[in-house]
């Protein structure tokens, strides 16, 4: 039986391997027997597993959070891979790397922080420089900001995930300003850089990421607020309308009250900000979407609880034209002494149309050790 990470899990594997329990619920069956279903999870993904057998017992053996070494089946269900579990054993924490099971951002944090560096250096108005370096410069702030997700399930839910959706946000404000006149671009990438800086202190992430009491009771964007308003109040001469409209931006940046905004946007930064930080969430959103069902042949995606919808998957995008040089000089086909037959007028007729000539071109495809576990 092979050791194996989710990613790698195909239909039909018989699977032994440790994971991190992200999800657990107690279910009844028609027949009345219980039965458990878990969310298992290491970087490289997550799938759902199901225990049938003593659902009662186990379910008293480990907890949400908890390592688990289990053995079982892999089989698709509506479209995506799931884990039917004959055995499992808890697994202390100290016999595992926390690091291979949380997910991380593809892009090297380093290489973002150096991109971060080079924003801060851009600005112009020396108010906003100085509360940006007020942020950036306290090595506490940088060692979260650098590594938390910017959501538990929504959007950039990976290690990371907070730093890329600021950056991306960041340099869609840098897009978008030179198309409209009269714009404050500093206040904008202040905006995108600290519009969740509050997220630091609302998510944990040493484990599955989940919410701090703070980020349950108050939120990332009361709790970002709060983080501003106690850097310019340690800045002597900020001016206070610059305060009001930056936390302005933060306080109507999810856009409406139902999504969650203290404040609707007022001002057109505020209104660029908010447009800008949801599209690179559902950007993000929906392509992760896509990613986690790899074993999905249909050209539609599973339901999309959040968003609503199913997504369909393929985008047009054509498949490289060859090149001239990849095709035969039709002289090398024909031999010169064999003569051309004649073209009937009805034929010519069908190549000028085009119908007889079309070539539809396809779519281009959308993109350990061994550890006694018993």
């Amino acid at each position: 039986m092979k050791k194996i990470c989710v990613a790698d899990i195909k239909d039909r594997d018989q699977v032994e391997a440790v994971f991190l329990v992200k999800d657990k619920i107690m279910a009844m069956a028609k027949n009345g027997k219980p039965y458990l279903t878990l969310k298992l999870m290491d970087k490289s993904g997550e799938m759902d597993a199901k225990i049938w057998d003593n659902a009662d017992e186990i379910a008293n053996v480990f907890d949400r959070n908890d390592f688990l070494a289990v053995r079982g089946k892999a089989s698709v269900y509506l479209g995506k891979m799931q884990l039917i579990i004959s055995e499992l054993a808890l697994v202390p924490e100290s016999q595992v790397e926390l690091a291979d099971f949380l997910p991380e951002t593809d892009r090297d944090i380093n290489e973002m922080v150096a991109e971060l560096r080079q924003l801060l250096a851009s600005l112009k108005d020396p108010d906003l420089a100085r509360l940006m370096n007020a942020f950036f410069s306290d090595p506490e702030v940088m060692d979260q900001y650098r590594v938390a997700p910017a959501a538990k399930g929504m959007h950039h839910v990976y290690l990371g995930g907070l730093l890329e959706h600021s950056l991306s946000v960041a340099k869609l404000v840098d897009a978008i300003v030179p198309l409209y006149q009269g714009l404050n671009r500093d206040l904008l990438v202040a905006g995108a850089l600290l519009h969740d800086i509050g997220k630091v202190r609302e998510m944990t992430y040493l484990r599955s990421f989940d919410y701090t009491d703070e980020g349950k009771l108050i939120g990332h964007i009361t709790i970002g607020v709060e983080m501003i308003q106690e850097r310019i109040a340690a800045l002597p001469g900020f001016p206070v309308e610059l305060g009001m409209l930056l936390k302005h931006m933060i306080l109507s940046h999810h856009g409406q009250y139902e999504y969650g905004s203290p404040k609707r946007p007022k001002t057109v930064e505020a209104t660029i900000l908010n447009y800008l930080d949801d599209l690179d969430s559902k950007i993000n959103g929906i392509r992760t979407h896509i990613r986690k069902e790899p074993d999905n042949p249909s050209r539609w995606t599973s339901y999309h609880r959040l968003y609503d919808r199913y997504f369909f998957k393929d985008n047009a995008m054509r498949v490289e034209e060859p090149q001239a040089e990849d095709f035969l000089d039709p002289a090398e086909l024909i031999p010169e002494r064999v003569a051309a037959p004649p073209v009937k007028p009805e034929a010519q007729h069908q190549q000028k149309d085009g119908r007889k000539s079309f070539t539809n071109n396809p779519f281009e495809a959308l993109k350990s050790e061994n550890l006694d576990l018993f």
